[in-house]
């Protein structure tokens, strides 16, 4: 099959880590293109094989632009006839189901929340539109209850993200991050890490309150753009190329936040076995259990009662460790991702 991975930006983020798995391990036995913004980041981690065309008018902002935008996607469509398109994020969601054939377009929503709850004068246009492709996907059973309560039903179902396994000790794209954080192991006694951009809806703040609780802790986030004003064991890294193999260094992972889908970054750090503090919100709760890590409101005193419990003793915080891996294990595996969108193309190609 020629399939396309059709996205907005090309900047490192969640979305972004779910198009890189779904491509290379799809390329192994079909022919994967990549349409994106130009000039990011993400596309670094892409298997040679996976072509990728750039389109310099996308950005995340609407403006008269995205009719050159238009042009590009309608011009990919009738030179290169796709079998099978994929449309992730709301922006192209919207502009690919209008460029594309509806029968064999599939559009994954990555977050619902995003539309739902941050742009809700964006709705009127996802309802008009769902009608325009084969299968509307969401990435949490929570999307999927949201997308119908807001009468989005036609063909929605949901897929749970997943991601291939880099295995302990792999190699990272930033050596002076890992030396970084080798020292920082030898002024504090554990390493509590965050991976996320800085936008605003990640809660920054949140962060750093946390970090001020614990001067024994370190605090790293790896993601930001820019700097703040901070505790002095809160460690900004900056954004960082496959930054997840730091994990390696991290006792434990937290993650704050207004709205989500469902995080690889959590994801990433379950599977190498991290317990996890995290917003509850999105599809958070569907990937902590209690277990694993947990699922709290956006107070700094809500996150510090549970980082402070899970490193209160060695023993469970072993179990938790053991209890991550195997949720990573059981649930979202790039096998586990890749096999229900298979079915999904699938049906799409036998209408």
């Amino acid at each position: 099959m020629r399939i396309f991975h059709v996205i907005t930006l090309s900047s490192v983020g969640g979305a972004q880590s779910v198009v890189v798995n779904l491509a290379n391990r799809q390329v192994l036995d079909n022919e994967v293109y990549v349409i994106s913004s130009a000039d990011g980041e993400a596309w670094k981690a892409l298997d040679p094989r996976v072509r990728t065309i750039g389109i310099k008018q996308l950005h995340r902002e609407i403006s008269w632009r995205d009719a050159f935008v238009l042009l590009r996607l309608i011009w990919c469509r009738l030179r290169l006839r796709p079998d099978i398109v994929h449309l992730h994020s709301s922006k192209i969601g919207a502009l690919g189901r209008i460029a594309f054939a509806p029968r064999k377009t599939l559009y994954t929503v990555h977050g619902f929340d995003s539309i739902r709850v941050a742009n809700r004068k964006f709705l009127g246009i996802e309802k008009r539109l769902q009608r325009r492709c084969s299968a509307i996907v969401g990435v949490s059973r929570y999307d999927l209850d949201n997308l119908r309560a807001e009468g989005i039903t036609h063909n929605v179902s949901f897929v749970y993200n997943g991601i291939a396994d880099c295995g302990p000790g792999a190699e990272t794209a930033s050596p002076q991050a890992a030396a970084r954080l080798k020292e920082l192991r030898t002024r504090y006694e554990k390493i509590v890490m965050c991976i996320a951009r800085d936008d605003a809806p990640k809660r920054m703040d949140l962060f750093l309150d946390t970090a001020a609780r614990f001067p024994q802790y370190a605090f790293v986030w790896v993601g930001n753009g820019r700097d703040y004003d901070k505790p002095d064991n809160a460690v900004l890294l900056g954004r960082i190329p496959m930054a997840d193999r730091l994990l390696d260094q991290a006792d434990l992972f937290m993650l704050c936040s207004d709205f989500e889908g469902l995080p690889m970054s959590i994801i990433e750090a379950l599977s190498h076995g991290k317990p996890v503090v995290a917003s509850a919100v999105g599809g958070i709760a569907e990937l902590l259990d209690g277990t694993n890590g947990h699922a709290v409101e956006n107070r700094p005193e809500a996150f510090a009662e549970k980082i402070e419990a899970i490193f209160a003793d060695d023993g469970r915080y072993e179990t938790m460790s053991h209890a991550a891996r195997a949720t990573y294990e059981r649930s979202f595996t790039i096998d586990s991702m890749e096999d229900g969108y298979r079915k999904i193309y699938d049906r799409i190609n036998r209408k």
